[in-house]
């Protein structure tokens, strides 16, 4: 079994539940900060991935892990959407209206 392989697809997950968790209570500059370390574990990912393919049954381990992955970043973005919007108005120069 290639557990090396898996142990970053894990790791990646993990790290997308942490960022899931900070997105929930507002914690925004800890969620890019999660996320740029997900760029690391994805860089190393890719690499190791490189030199030694998964057999079918890790492959549908890898499969579950980043179903998991995906929901999490679908929510995430759901929950930054009022944030980013924020932003732009922000960065347009417009108030903010207080509802």
């Amino acid at each position: 079994m290639n557990k090396a392989l898996l142990n970053y697809y894990e790791a990646i997950e993990r790290a997308s539940q942490d960022m899931l968790e900070a997105a929930r209570v507002g914690n925004w500059d800890h969620v890019v900060k999660l996320e740029g370390a997900c760029a690391v574990l994805i860089s190393q990912l890719k690499h190791a991935a490189a030199q030694r393919p998964l057999d079918s049954e890790e492959a549908q381990l890898k499969s579950r892990i980043m179903q998991r992955i995906l929901v999490n970043d679908a929510e995430i973005r759901h929950l930054a959407e009022p944030w980013l919007e924020d932003l732009d108005a922000i960065l347009a120069g417009k108030p903010k209206t207080v509802h």
